[in-house]
């Protein structure tokens, strides 16, 4: 049975970069051997496959246009480019706000690397602190990056 929008499919993922960095995987032994479970601080539970209905945009848009056609037992390897993974860049989502503004707003002081959520419903992470000026980043984490996704796909109902 083709994967047609609509269906439930169950995917095993192993996502990087085209230069072969890893940033994501569904599977214990990749994440292991890449380093990116230590790095995460996870343990083999956390590692599971992605499980969604084609077409309602729970995954990126990338992702759930190559599969379309794919059936269960099938591999696939694919290269989205960011306009149909997380975006391009957008250096207007990089915001500047005082310290005093930011301690206010998250409630705590500023460090790099800080992640915190703002009241419009946007995530973003501390990049600098400069002198009074605390800057964050509202991209997506792999906003601009060409990703490759090897997937596998495991069922479709």
């Amino acid at each position: 049975m083709s994967i047609e929008p609509g269906d439930h499919v169950v995917v095993e993922y192993t996502g990087r970069f085209p230069d072969g960095t890893v940033f994501g995987t569904s599977q214990w032994e990749v994440a292991a051997d890449s380093g990116l479970a230590e790095a995460q601080g996870r343990d083999p539970d956390d590692y599971t496959p992605l499980s969604f209905v084609v077409g309602e945009g729970a995954v990126i848009e990338g992702l759930e246009e190559a599969i379309i056609g794919l059936a269960a037992g099938e591999e696939a390897t694919i290269e989205i480019e960011p306009e149909e993974a997380y975006g391009e860049f957008d250096p207007e989502k990089i915001r500047e706000y005082d310290r005093e503004t930011f301690e206010g707003m998250v409630g705590e002081p500023p460090e790099i690397g800080l992640h915190v959520h703002a009241e419009n419903g946007m995530h973003g992470d501390v990049t600098a602190i400069r002198d009074d000026v605390v800057e964050v980043d509202f991209n997506h984490e792999l906003a601009g990056r060409t990703l490759v996704l090897d997937v596998e796909i495991v069922s479709v109902r």
